[in-house]
């Protein structure tokens, strides 16, 4: 099948999901299907099993404090799986696909072990860096009820970090470390550049609130 058309079928699907939250909505799969696609191209990857797991990678929604949150990425998988099934898509990629999707989620902490599994899971992490990320990590904190930060120590200097309860120990937790986890170069590249960015906002939002 050409990738034009097998991008118009994903593309045509993407439109009937849910959304779990204003972070994990039709505009973050398509940023994480941008990415996902110029790391295939510099890595020489399978576009069209990158392309399947990457728009379907959030098929099933399920919210951050649901308690099936670590089963997330194996039911978006399963169901992806379903849909190219019904539509005699991509029949011998689908065990890469269900990888790549099932990989992708932090988590679910499973090792990526084919490249596009590398990729998918590393497009998926560097949306939640930089810019997007830091408002992608207050939308969410922000739907939770949460507030920003910890009153009487908002930068966890003598305090382990809890995102359960505090949207901007998120930070400390699990963003600021993402770089760390890349799988690729390329990705790597634009983790810490994007890091760089966060930390920048933590310095001006301490200057702000002392």
């Amino acid at each position: 099948m050409h990738l034009k058309t097998l991008e118009s079928i994903l593309t045509t699907e993407l439109e009937l999901l849910n959304s779990a939250d204003a972070a994990h909505d039709k505009a973050h799969v398509l940023r994480v299907v941008k990415v996902a696609k110029q790391l295939a191209k510099q890595e020489q990857a399978q576009l069209n099993i990158i392309l399947a797991a990457a728009y379907l990678h959030d098929c099933v929604a399920v919210a951050k404090n649901d308690p099936r949150r670590k089963q997330a990425s194996t039911l978006a998988a399963n169901k992806a799986i379903e849909f190219l099934s019904g539509r005699q898509l991509l029949l011998e990629h689908h065990d890469d696909i269900h990888h790549a999707i099932v990989a992708h989620s932090f988590s679910a902490d499973i090792k990526p072990l084919t490249l596009e599994a590398k990729i998918v899971q590393d497009a998926d992490r560097l949306d939640a860096l930089g810019a997007i990320g830091l408002t992608r990590c207050i939308q969410v904190g922000t739907a939770l009820g949460r507030p920003l930060y910890a009153f009487d120590d908002p930068f966890c200097q003598n305090r382990q970090p809890d995102d359960t309860t505090y949207t901007l120990d998120h930070f400390y937790i699990k963003l600021l470390g993402l770089a760390d986890t890349m799988q690729t170069d390329a990705a790597k590249i634009e983790a810490l550049k994007r890091i760089e960015f966060m930390k920048s906002y933590l310095l001006q939002l301490e200057s702000e609130i002392g």
